[in-house]
């Protein structure tokens, strides 16, 4: 059986450099491929953002997914804690979709509305 890992190994962590990028092995500062992920383009969207809740796979339990924000990975999370706070629930943010814990609809319709976004309330009622 095979135990080799298919990533580079190496320090992850130097007293001369700092932390190591675990891709290229080089100090983060001078890391080219950490800038590659943070110019990534947007998946081009129609500016319409769609919020529902789902309940499929989740017990019953409901969870309202906020999907559509032209937003990159770092900015998403942080309107996802915001949102969150805002809800007073928990949640998560994946494959640039949000996710809140429990049916808040209303409230994120109402906050990004106030922040300039077009919403609309996707699925049934």
């Amino acid at each position: 059986m095979n135990t080799k890992s298919s990533l580079p190994s190496g320090p992850v962590y130097s007293t001369e450099f700092g932390r190591m990028c675990p891709t290229c092995l080089k100090a983060i500062k001078s890391c080219s491929c950490q800038k590659d992920l943070k110019t990534k383009t947007l998946a081009p969207t129609d500016g319409i953002v769609r919020i529902r809740l789902e309940t499929k796979a989740r017990k019953g339990k409901g969870v309202t997914v906020i999907q559509g924000l032209p937003l990159n990975d770092t900015a998403l999370v942080e309107l996802g804690k915001k949102l969150k706070q805002k809800c007073g629930s928990g949640g998560t943010v994946k494959d640039g979709l949000i996710e809140v814990q429990g049916d808040h609809r209303s409230i994120i319709i109402e906050e990004l509305t106030r922040l300039g976004y077009t919403v609309k309330r996707a699925g049934g009622s």
